[in-house]
C-alpha cells in the first residue's frame, strides 16, 4: 500500500513532469531501456514539459532555481524546464458562469471527454470544461492582442496542474508544460496556458492559424502516494514520478501522467524504462537497478475540449468570460 502525502508547499521541490509523448518505438527488450535517451537538465522549480524531450533537474537544482523567472522550456540533455513567472493579469469580475448551458453538474458537455482516471469513487470532479474554455480564451486573447480574460468563477483552490495542447484529426502533441507545485487555478491556468502554447521548445510558438485545429486538456494532480515497490501502480489509472541516481551519482526525476502509458501501449517495465531514459539514465537497465527507484504514484483529473466545442459554447450557449470581442468563425479541421 502506498503512503499518502500532501500536495502543496511541501511538494514544491517535486521536479518537472511529463504528460504526453510523441510516439516512440521501444526496443524489443524492455531491459535494454526503451527509446533513445533524453537527458536530464536543470529545472525551474516545480515545472516541466510533458513529452518525449523532457529536461528534468535534480532536487538540488530545482531548489536553486526557485527564484528564476520564466525561461523557455528546453528539452533534451542539459535543457532547462519551462519557467514559472506569471502570465497576464486578471481584471474585473465578470467571468464564466458556474454551469453554462450544455454542461452537466460535473462540468461535462455531451461532446467533451474526461481523461483516464478522472474522478474516483463517485467524488465530484474539480476539473471542468469551464477550465478548458478559459485556457482557450487566454490563448485567443494573447494571439489576437486583446486584454486577458477576466477572473473566472470556477474554484481558485491550489492544485498541481498541466495544460496540454494537441492539434489536428490525429491529435498530435503540440505543447504541454505543467507544475507539481500547487498553484491557485486562476493564475496557474493563465500561466501554463501560454507557457505550454508558446514556450515548449520542442515546437514553435502557436499561431492564430492553428487555433481551429487545437484541443486543450487540463489535468489536476491529486492523491500523491509514495510506494515501496516500483511496480505498485496501475497502467491507465496512476501517474508516476520516479527518483533515481544516475551513473554519476546525481539524483534525477521523471514523470508521466496517467494516460501516457496506456496511450503508448506500454506495460509497467516499458514505462519505467522510458522514464529512466527520459530522466537521462544511459547505462543498461537491470531489474536490480529498477528496484532502487523511489516511486510516487498519483491520480489526475483531466478534461479535454476541442476548438469546435469551445466555439459552440461561446456562440450557441452565449458562453461569457468577460471578453468584449467576437471569436472567429469556426473552421473545419484539416
Amino acid at each position: 500500500m502506498g503512503r499518502k502525502r500532501c500536495v502543496g508547499a511541501d511538494c514544491s521541490k517535486m521536479a518537472a513532469g511529463c504528460c504526453g509523448v510523441k510516439k516512440q518505438k521501444l526496443s524489443g527488450s524492455p531491459g535494454s531501456g526503451g527509446p533513445g535517451g533524453v537527458g536530464a537538465g536543470s529545472g525551474v522549480a516545480g515545472t516541466g514539459h510533458c513529452g518525449s524531450e523532457l529536461g528534468i533537474g535534480s532536487s538540488a537544482t530545482v531548489a536553486a532555481a526557485a527564484n528564476v523567472s520564466r525561461a523557455n522550456g528546453l528539452g533534451g540533455p542539459g535543457g532547462n524546464v519551462g519557467g514559472s513567472s506569471g502570465s497576464g493579469s486578471s481584471g474585473g469580475t465578470n467571468a464564466l458562469s458556474p454551469a453554462p448551458a450544455g454542461y452537466t453538474t460535473s462540468g461535462l458537455s455531451p461532446n467533451l471527454s474526461p481523461g483516464p482516471g478522472s474522478g474516483s469513487g463517485g467524488r465530484k470532479m474539480v476539473v471542468s470544461a469551464e477550465m478548458c474554455c478559459f485556457c482557450f480564451d487566454v490563448l485567443y486573447c494573447h494571439l489576437y492582442g486583446y486584454q486577458p480574460p477576466r477572473t473566472p468563477r470556477f474554484t481558485n483552490d491550489p492544485y498541481p496542474l498541466f495544460v496540454t495542447w494537441k492539434i489536428g484529426r490525429d491529435k498530435r502533441l503540440r505543447g504541454c508544460i505543467g507544475t507539481f507545485s500547487a498553484m491557485n487555478l486562476h493564475s496557474g491556468l493563465r500561466e501554463y496556458t501560454l507557457t505550454s502554447a508558446l514556450k515548449d521548445s520542442r515546437f514553435p510558438p502557436m499561431t492564430r492559424d492553428e487555433l481551429p485545429r487545437l484541443f486543450c486538456s487540463v489535468s489536476l494532480l491529486t492523491n500523491f502516494e509514495d510506494v515501496g515497490d516500483y511496480l505498485d501502480w496501475e497502467v491507465g489509472v496512476h501517474g508516476i514520478r520516479i527518483e533515481f541516481f544516475n551513473e554519476k551519482g546525481s539524483k534525477r526525476t521523471a514523470t508521466y501522467l496517467p494516460e501516457v502509458a496506456k496511450e503508448q501501449g506500454w506495460d509497467h517495465i516499458q514505462t519505467i524504462d522510458s522514464l529512466l531514459r527520459k530522466g537521462g539514465y544511459k547505462a543498461p537497465i537491470t531489474n536490480d537497478f529498477r528496484k532502487t527507484i523511489k516511486l510516487t504514484r498519483y491520480h489526475s483529473e483531466k478534461m479535454t475540449m476541442g476548438y469546435a466545442e469551445y466555439i459552440a459554447h461561446r456562440q450557441h450557449h452565449h458562453y461569457q468570460n468577460g471578453i468584449g470581442h467576437p471569436v472567429p468563425s469556426y473552421n473545419h479541421y484539416s
